[in-house]
């Protein structure tokens, strides 16, 4: 026996068009509640204007005598950035790559000669290098002391002496003039 299919007057092919477009709008509007809803909450991942502050900072080197060095601060770390004599420039420039741990030329590390950035953060514990300040230990390679372990660093930051495995490392930095350094 054949069953036969009778329409009934609601299942008529408009009424169903219509009943597939409430369908369809129902969902559109779930997804744009469920955007709506989960959008704060993605929002608030992002970095908060304060850090995004931080992300870069401009330095003015016209002041820096040679010689003389300042520490600025940047992503919370400090920055060290040491205006270097022809004898810190020729020194750290005639290094043996056979006598560093953490063999690095001194042209892979810096822009401009005259000026050295790089984070003063010991790379063995996290501890702040002497040798920025006039008077500090510089350590035996007239460069930066650490002197909770005793590592000692070069005029290039290079790692010499001491458990620290790694060079002080260098930011992200370029020249926005001839007068200020853009870090980061």
């Amino acid at each position: 026996m054949a069953k036969t299919q009778t329409l009934k007057q609601e299942d008529t092919p408009a009424n169903m068009g219509r009943r597939d477009f409430i369908v369809v709008a129902s969902y559109a509007m779930a997804g744009i509640g469920l955007a709506s809803v989960a959008w704060p909450l993605i929002d608030q991942m992002n970095p908060a204007a304060d850090t995004l502050a931080l992300a870069s900072i401009e330095v003015d080197i016209s002041k820096i005598e040679v010689g003389q060095a300042v520490t600025v601060k940047w992503r919370g770390k400090p920055v060290f950035i040491r205006h270097r004599s022809e004898t810190e420039i020729t020194s750290a420039q005639s290094v043996q790559l056979s006598d560093l741990k953490d063999p690095q030329t001194d042209d892979e590390r810096v822009t401009n000669p005259q000026f050295l950035v790089m984070i003063g953060v010991c790379t063995h514990l996290g501890c702040v290098p002497l040798g920025q300040k006039t008077g500090d230990v510089k350590g035996e390679y007239d460069g930066w002391f650490c002197p909770c372990h005793g590592s000692h660093y070069d005029s290039s930051g290079r790692i010499r002496k001491g458990p620290a495995p790694l060079n002080l490392e260098i930011p992200p930095y370029q020249f926005a003039s001839d007068a200020v350094i853009k870090i980061g």
